[in-house]
C-alpha cells in the first residue's frame, strides 16, 4: 500500500493509528477533519463505533450490581487491548475490519472491498 498524505499533511498510516489514541474523541476529530482519505475515515469511524459501544456497555454494566460492575471494570483493559491492536494494524497500512464495527464503519464511509484508498 502506498503511504498517501492526508488533509492534515500526516502520512495516512500515522493518522490511522492516531484515530485510536483517545477512542471516541480522536475518532470524532479525525472523522470531522479528514474528508478525502478513506483509509483514515474508515479507522476514525471504526474507532468511534468500538469505543462508543464500550462506553455504553460500561454505563449499563455500572447500573447492574456485581456482574455488571465486573463487566464495567473490564471494559477499560479490553478497550486498551483493542486500541493497541488496531493501532498496530493501522500503522501497518491495513484496513483491518474489527467484527461488526468494521463492517458498520465500512458501510458508513462508503468503502467497499475493491476500493482500499
Amino acid at each position: 500500500m502506498e503511504n498517501k498524505k492526508t488533509a492534515l499533511g500526516i502520512s495516512e498510516n500515522i493518522e490511522g493509528l492516531l484515530c485510536y489514541i483517545l477512542g471516541l474523541i480522536t475518532g470524532i476529530v479525525f472523522l470531522l477533519l479528514e474528508k478525502e482519505n478513506k483509509f483514515v475515515r474508515f479507522h476514525a469511524m471504526q474507532s468511534l463505533t468500538i469505543f462508543l459501544a464500550l462506553f455504553v456497555i460500561s454505563l449499563v454494566g455500572g447500573a447492574i450490581p456485581i456482574l455488571g460492575w465486573i463487566v464495567s471494570i473490564l471494559t477499560f483493559p479490553v478497550g486498551l487491548i483493542i486500541a493497541l491492536f488496531l493501532m498496530y494494524k493501522a500503522y501497518q497500512g491495513e484496513t483491518y475490519k474489527f467484527p461488526i464495527a468494521g463492517g458498520f464503519a465500512e458501510k458508513q464511509i462508503g468503502l467497499n472491498e475493491n476500493q482500499n484508498e
